[in-house]
């Protein structure tokens, strides 16, 4: 089963951030905060899988999403 999980999770993880993606060209609402649940899950990953060079991404993700929620939201 952890197997499974070091091999899929990163695609799950890579096809939410493209469909996050689409959804915020889309102008989609929802579209920064699904991308904060996923920075989550990458967070996640990073920590389990000590790739620790995708914690700087991850932060200026988080940073970046965050304020386009609150700006959307607005």
């Amino acid at each position: 089963m952890k197997a499974e999980i070091i091999t899929y999770l990163p695609w799950l993880l890579s096809a939410i951030t493209i469909w996050m993606t689409v959804l915020a060209g889309n102008k989609h609402r929802s579209a920064w905060a699904i991308g904060l649940g996923n920075q989550a899950l990458w967070l996640g990953w990073i920590v389990t899988s000590a790739t620790w060079g995708l914690l700087p991404m991850n932060v200026a993700l988080w940073v970046v999403y965050a304020r386009n929620h609150l700006k959307w939201r607005a």
